[in-house]
């Protein structure tokens, strides 16, 4: 049996040999979740038509103003308010709600008890440059919070028109199905693009006005 020290010595190496297997689980696990990110983010796009020919190229060597003002271009919904993604650690639920500037700030916001639809103290927050790079980060580099930044866009404009359309495909025949949308987009020389949902278990058409 081995003595007092030689328990120790084993004892210290299999904690340190723990530690790099926690470690390495954790480096596996946020690389999954790039990845999963990717792929639900992933855009796949029909073959351009002749009318965006004269349209500028953005590739991913473009400066971020660039690429930012290329997606507000396309997603361009309400300038005055936009919903930001949540998640609760405690009941698991996630969901979209209006970004406020008040939120959460005593005593002019009193969630729960009253509802963000209800609070007299309710400020919406435009939608800026920087809410878009936020965005395509994932993230809010200025915020203390590494809470996770993604959010959604209200389509339809003060004139009552929308500058796209979002098809949403799921169920298990999700894939064929968007891919004979696609087809028929094709066939009236509608361009659209498929992109992944962020489960991966569906994904939503997009087709953008001019």
């Amino acid at each position: 049996m081995p003595n007092a020290s030689e328990i120790e010595r084993l004892l210290s190496q299999a904690k340190k040999e723990l530690e790099e297997l926690d470690a390495k689980r954790t480096e596996i696990v946020e690389r999954i979740r790039t990845l999963e990110d990717a792929r639900g983010q992933a855009i796949y796009f029909l073959p351009s038509h002749d009318g965006a020919a004269g349209s500028p190229t953005v590739s991913a060597q473009s400066p971020p103003e660039k690429k930012v003002a290329l997606f507000r271009s396309l997603f361009r919904g309400r300038e005055d308010v936009y919903a930001r993604r949540f998640e609760s650690a405690r009941s698991g639920r996630s969901g979209y709600q209006p970004a406020c500037a008040n939120e959460w700030t005593r005593p002019l916001c009193k969630k729960p008890q009253v509802k963000c639809a209800d609070c007299e103290h309710r400020e919406f927050i435009p939608v800026t440059d920087n809410t878009i790079r936020n965005h395509l980060l994932g993230r809010d580099p200025d915020s203390r919070s590494n809470r996770d930044f993604t959010v959604g866009v209200y389509p339809m404009l003060p004139d009552e028109t929308c500058q796209f359309l979002a098809v949403d495909f799921d169920k298990s025949t999700w894939a064929e199905d968007a891919r004979a949308y696609l087809e028929t987009c094709t066939a009236f020389n509608v361009p659209a693009a498929l992109e992944r949902s962020r489960s991966g278990n569906g994904g939503h058409v997009w087709m953008f006005f001019s």
